[in-house]
């Protein structure tokens, strides 16, 4: 199969790529995989963000959520191999916030392994375990640019709830 771009690219089935929860032994995929999200979404569109950090902090930061009962860690596995991932949190309520909300924190699959519908099953299986822990909502950030992911969340019946101007000083 050809890529718009004329590159080719593998035809991805369901079959070839496994949703799970991470392990502490996925976190050098993990880290990996969010190297690609900061460089192809934040580092792309927003020149304040760090590009390293998943570098510098990913590991430590992957291993603590793989442990907490309020966060989910899911991989993208193909072969062995981590190719994408998700990461979300649970919190609430507060006297603030008054129901329990959850968050998706972070999601990327590689453009490779986009076809396999890796990132509808990580919705998927985000949004049950949200329900599970009881939040009555769900919210997820993008940049205003990133029209892909904007298009996506939609799809998964996310709608515009905020915005975010931002001014340079």
């Amino acid at each position: 199969m050809m890529s718009a771009r004329g590159a080719s690219v593998p035809d991805m089935s369901d079959q070839d790529v496994i949703v799970r929860r991470a392990r502490a032994e996925d976190i050098p995929g993990l880290v990996a995989s969010s190297a690609g999200l900061f460089a192809e979404d934040g580092g792309t569109r927003d020149p304040a963000i760090n590009v390293d950090w998943p570098r510098e902090h990913g590991a430590q930061s992957f291993a603590a959520a793989i442990e907490d009962p309020a966060r989910l860690v899911l991989v993208v596995d193909h072969g062995g191999q981590v190719v994408g991932h998700l990461m979300g949190s649970v919190t609430g309520p507060t006297d603030k916030r008054r129901i329990t909300s959850a968050t998706l924190i972070s999601m990327y699959v590689s453009p490779a392994h986009r076809r396999a519908r890796a990132g509808a099953r990580l919705m998927g299986e985000f949004l049950a375990w949200a329900k599970g822990a009881g939040a009555e909502q769900a919210e997820v950030t993008a940049y205003s640019a990133n029209t892909d992911a904007i298009r996506f969340y939609e799809r998964s019946g996310f709608g515009p709830q905020l915005l975010t101007l931002r001014r340079t000083l």
